[in-house]
């Protein structure tokens, strides 16, 4: 038997097993892990990287005196970044706690004085990562994509089943008043079936993911490059491969790992649906000519519907470019009877059955009344001495409440599996040009009918 094989067994096995015992052994692990009322909750702090830095810890600190919890150690491999994020970190929180550097995962969870962390690193590490922190026993918010191969992705889903700890993925939609009434909206009925979406994520910018002025300065000595490949295939030390990641793969896959799961995550809440029955996908690199490996322009076309019935679904059309700038980001969401405008927050009758549609077929006009998704008492309010983002702010926010309550957060494991599928089958049609489908039975991709591997 393949190792390939053994593990896609194992996970089977695992999570079967999991989902059987979950009412006893998950909620027994939880309970145990209540904090105190009064006991701080300490973190630990995964990649010092510019997410963390402009979007996590501004979030977290909008909530930390309140809830009570604190940021106790910075945990990167490269020495720089750990003593910045010290610095940062003392800086943010305006007090004199101690914050240590500490130069791994293995040092950090080796602590007694660490309880959750917060992990944004490399695209390809998050799930590993966070494998790492609740085989450790740790709570964990851990950015997305959450896995971008599907081993990745079975592995995680099956250590957080296991070991019962709470992790909430940082696609922060999921704790947006706007799209949690939208999710409402859609699943009163009262929109109608979907049977269109399209997507649209364009920038008009050379330098997006580009770090020139960082790059001369990463040096191999002062970081652990065998510790930053961690699971994937060996190779000769690169600075851009390292800081300029989503340009390369197997490091990410750049547009679907950044911006695809943010958007198709929202598919798979709104409809209900575990993940697309298939997948084609076109695009490449057309203008920035820098060495980078993933395409800056791509369109992909997902097939969604009920995975035993082929007669009903709907298509999504995602198309992101870097290089004009127009149409900016949407998220429409069609039925018969009209649109839902995530960008504008908004329902209207747009394209819906005409009256006089209608009658040439004997048939009733279906118009959607028009209003708004939200009103000013739902918006999450920031701290304009963070700067932090109203969505990761409620997302994280939703994390440390579950921490202290064992509750399962907005974004728990399960969606981020289920967009890491996704994920998972827009690379395969990329890389290979076909048809890509997903096998139930085996929780594997298939490339024109074959396993992709």
């Amino acid at each position: 038997m393949s190792m390939r094989e053994n593990n896609r067994r194992e996970f089977l096995k695992t999570a079967g097993a999991a989902a059987a015992v979950t009412a006893f052994s998950v909620n027994a692990s939880s309970y145990a892990a209540i904090p105190g009322a009064n006991d701080r909750v300490r973190v630990g702090v995964v990649g010092f990287g510019d997410r963390m830095k402009d979007g996590d810890l501004p979030a977290f600190y909008q909530h930390a005196r309140e809830l009570n919890f604190q940021i106790v150690a910075v945990s990167d491999i490269w020495n720089r970044r750990r003593e910045e994020g010290v610095a940062h970190i003392k800086k943010l929180s305006g007090t004199n706690d101690p914050v240590d550097p500490v130069r791994n995962n293995d040092e950090l969870y080796a602590r007694k004085d660490v309880d959750a962390v917060i992990i944004a690193t490399a695209d390809f590490q998050h799930a590993l990562h966070g494998i790492e922190a609740v085989e450790a026993g740790r709570d964990a918010y851990v950015e997305k994509p959450t896995a971008h191969t599907m081993e990745d992705a079975r592995k995680f889903l099956a250590a957080v089943k296991k070991t019962g700890r709470i992790v909430q993925i940082g696609t922060q939609r999921r704790s947006t008043p706007s799209y949690m009434k939208a999710a409402e909206y859609i699943k009163s009925g009262k929109f109608g079936d979907i049977v269109m979406v399209e997507m649209t994520w364009n920038v008009n910018q050379p330098g997006r993911w580009r770090r020139p002025d960082v790059v001369p300065l990463l040096k191999k000595e002062d970081t652990d490059w065998k510790r930053y490949l961690m699971n994937r295939p060996d190779e000769p030390f690169d600075a851009r491969k390292y800081l300029e990641f989503r340009l390369f793969w197997p490091y990410s896959s750049g547009i679907p790992d950044q911006w695809l799961v943010h958007q198709i995550d929202t598919v798979h809440w709104f409809a209900g649906l575990p993940h697309p029955r298939s997948c084609v996908a076109n695009g490449g690199i057309y203008l920035w000519k820098d060495g980078r490996k993933n395409w800056d322009t791509m369109t992909a076309v997902f097939d969604y519907g009920p995975l035993d019935d082929l007669t009903k679904g709907f298509q999504v059309q995602y198309t992101s470019r870097f290089t004009n700038s127009a149409g900016g980001v949407k998220e429409l969401y069609y039925s018969n009877g009209g649109m839902l405008d995530m960008s504008k927050q908004t329902v209207t009758p747009t394209g819906g059955l005409s009256e006089r549609s209608a009658a040439e077929m004997g048939m009733k006009a279906n118009l959607l009344p028009s209003f708004s998704l939200v009103e000013k008492a739902d918006t999450v309010s920031t701290d304009a001495d963070t700067h932090g983002d109203p969505e990761t702010s409620a997302n994280m926010r939703n994390w440390m409440e579950c921490v202290r309550s064992r509750k399962t957060p907005n974004a728990p494991i399960e969606a981020g599996y289920a967009h890491s599928i996704a994920l998972c089958m827009n690379i395969a049609a990329i890389q290979t040009g076909e048809k890509v489908t997903f096998d139930d039975k085996t929780q594997e991709v298939l490339a024109g009918g074959k396993l992709y591997a």
